[in-house]
């Protein structure tokens, strides 16, 4: 499926695109993934600053108290580790969201700022695909949001969650496609 329709208030949201999360995924096989979703989501931020719509850049300072099977994974960040990527060209107008759980709205504010924008759909992009581009887009979903999940755009440390999310969960959360028809769609055409 492809990309139908852009809401004309649309705004980017850029998940974990940070120095930390980064760092993590520096291993060999990951590193050409996330050097793409970078790349690619460097070109949804310039699409939409052109068009004077929303940019939401998100990182991640943190994990929720709460227990879970695989324990709690707790180390000493850096300081460095929440500081978005250089690459994505933070400008003054983009909105910066800190979160401490996998999705981008719990306790963050973010539902509020896109209604004070009026913004009707949300594209997102980032890492990691089936933990907090995934959580994202559920709670997108959940708050009436119209979806958009930019799949050349997003990567995942694991290959079979990154799979699961993009065939069986992201067609029942919205739409998705690749960014070179999102940025067609905010241009006025269609690709």
């Amino acid at each position: 499926m492809s990309v139908s329709v852009l809401d004309p208030k649309s705004a980017l949201l850029v998940i974990d695109l940070q120095k930390g999360i980064a760092a993590m995924a520096a291993a060999p096989n990951a590193a050409p993934a996330v050097a793409r979703v970078v790349a690619q989501a460097r070109l949804l931020a310039q699409a939409f600053r052109r068009r004077g719509l929303p940019v939401v850049l998100v990182n991640v300072a943190g994990l929720p108290p709460g227990r879970t099977e695989q324990g709690a994974r707790r180390m000493d960040l850096p300081p460095d580790w929440t500081e978005l990527l250089p690459e994505l060209d933070r400008q003054p107008g983009d909105h910066v969201v800190t979160k401490r759980t996998w999705g981008a709205f719990a306790d963050t504010g973010l539902a509020q700022y896109l209604a004070g924008q009026g913004v009707s759909q949300v594209v997102i992009a980032g890492v990691a695909t089936s933990i907090g581009v995934e959580s994202t887009a559920r709670e997108a979903y959940a708050l009436g949001f119209n979806v958009i999940l930019a799949l050349d755009a997003v990567a995942d440390m694991n290959a079979e969650a990154h799979a699961n999310s993009v065939e069986r969960i992201f067609p029942r959360l919205g739409e998705t496609g690749a960014t070179g028809e999102i940025v067609a769609l905010l241009d006025g055409g269609r690709r």
